[in-house]
This record gives C-alpha cells, structure tokens and sequence, in this order.
C-alpha cells in the first residue's frame, strides 16, 4: 500500500480510539448517558463512504481538471504567504459551503445526516453522509483551483480543515479565553449542532470563527441556555438506510406534492422548512412565530 494509504488507516484508527476513550469517560462520569447505537451509526457511515468512495463517481473529479487546465496562475506552497493565501482562501469558501449546506434544501439533505445524533461526541465527527460526492460540494473550493492552487493540494488542504474538527465535536471542553474571538473552538461548535432556536443557522467556521463574525452568524453558548443535540425534529432511527436517505424522501415527496414545477424546483433551493403553500417553517418563521408569542 501506499504511504498516503497507510496514513489514513494510522488516522482512522487514532480517530476511533480517542472517540472510544471519550465514551468510557462520558460513561464513567454519568453511567448509561452515552447513547451507543448513536456511535455505532457514526462508524457505519464512515464505513459506508469509506466503500463509495472506491466508486468512480462524483462531479467534481472533471470540472477540477477542467478549470486546473484553464487557471490564471500556478502557485506553489513554498512560500509563507502561499500557505496563509490557501489556508485563508479554504476557510473563506469553507465558510459558504458549510452555509449552504444549512440554507439551501439539496445541501442540507446530505449535511443533515451531520446534525442527526441526538448527542454530541468525537464520534459525531465522522457522521457525513454518503451522498456529498453527488451533490458537488466540493465544488464550493473551485476558485482556489482556477486561480492556481493544484487541485490535490486544495483537497488535502480540506482533509485537513475537517480533521482539525474531530475535536470540536465534545461537550468535554470548557470555553477556551481569546481564542473564541478566533478560531472554531469546541463551545463554538456545540451551538452550530444545537437545536434550540436560538441558535440555529450559526457558527459555519471551519478552522476560524472570524467569518462568522464578519457576516453576522457567530452565537456565543449561554449557560442560561443549554444547548440541545439534534435536528429540530429529532430522529430517533436505529436504521443506518434511514439515516443517510430520508432527507432525500422527504425533498422527493414535497416536490412530487408542490402545486407547479417552480415551487418544485424552489424547494431544492429555499431553506429546510420552507413550504410553498405559505406555512413554512424555516429558521427565520419559527423565530417570527416565537416573536409574536413573546
């Protein structure tokens, strides 16, 4: 095998032992609060995509190649200011992927199986889903190719981004000073998986925080305000199939229902939650509604 090969096996196996001593230590400190089959389904959709990812399939192999053999410049990392430029320009289009992907119904049918577990641990971490190869998410990083960056390095530059994630995903570590005003920290990242309305829609930094803070969607955590794991309306299936498609049933039967074809095709692009019969339930309605109660 190849060293690459071998590296991601070493990481692989470091990830599922950190995560496992988390569960004895969560166990350990509340007996029979860690949900395990919450875990057990983390592992098998890292395991599902590890298999898909054998598949020759996805769009954004041939439009990176395309725009690799178009780009403005080359630009290689062996300067300082090439690193800060990828790592910036990563963080930047990391930030509107991962917007995206909470704001637009077609993204957010893959990410969703993401923000599904009822709890939050290291194992949520490698909970992604199996469709984001179809979806082209990966093309929300085509810029830093067509202006020069090899298209290998960008997505090493992603694996990266996401693995230094792994230990964001842990109710273990306390707010950590200063660094909150900059970087993606664990306390930052338990809002972005919460559920409390409140904190929807917030904190999309990959590495950073500073572009949540620049574009208005940094939530500090409250204590006066716990946050609670999972989607808004929990899913307590046990069964991996359910899991990774029924996001995908349920945009299918909306659309096959929606009234005309532009309503149908609206709901691939509006916000979960939206409706085109007027009753939405998107972030900002449900806020709207609690406004109005209050």
């Amino acid at each position: 095998m190849s060293q690459i090969v071998w590296i991601q096996i070493i990481v692989t196996v470091a990830i599922l032992c950190i995560a496992l001593a988390e569960a004895f230590v969560l166990q350990h400190r509340k007996p029979g609060s860690f949900d395990w089959s919450e875990a057990w389904l983390s592992v098998a959709d890292m395991a599902g995509r590890r298999l898909l990812a054998l598949l020759p399939i996805g769009i954004a192999t041939p439009v990176f190649a395309w725009v690799w053999t178009h780009r403005l410049f080359t630009i290689e990392l062996n300067s300082f200011a090439a690193f800060i430029l990828l790592f910036l320009g990563l963080e930047f289009f990391y930030y509107w992927y991962h917007r995206a992907s909470h704001r637009i119904r077609f993204f957010w049918a893959t990410h969703a199986v993401h923000h599904s577990p009822n709890q939050l641990t290291l194992s949520t971490s490698f909970r992604l889903g199996w469709t984001n190869k179809l979806t082209g998410t990966t093309l929300f990083y085509t810029p830093l190719v067509y202006l020069g960056f090899d298209p290998k390095v960008v997505l090493t530059a992603l694996s990266l981004n996401l693995l230094y994630q792994f230990w964001l995903h842990t109710t273990l570590i306390p707010k950590l000073g200063w660094l909150e005003w900059v970087f993606n920290t664990p306390s930052a990242h338990r809002v972005h998986h919460a559920s409390n309305l409140d904190y929807l829609d917030a904190n999309y930094g990959g590495v950073l925080i500073i572009f949540d803070r620049f574009f208005g969607t940094y939530r500090p955590e409250r204590v006066e305000e716990p946050c609670i794991y999972g989607l808004v309306k929990p899913m307590r299936t046990r069964n991996v199939l359910t899991m990774e498609f029924s996001q995908w049933v349920d945009l299918y039967r909306d659309m096959r229902q929606a009234p005309n074809l532009i309503s149908a095709l609206a709901l691939l692009v509006k916000p979960p939650g939206w409706s085109p019969d007027g009753k939405s339930l998107t972030t900002e309605a449900l806020r709207s509604q609690q406004s109005r109660a209050g």
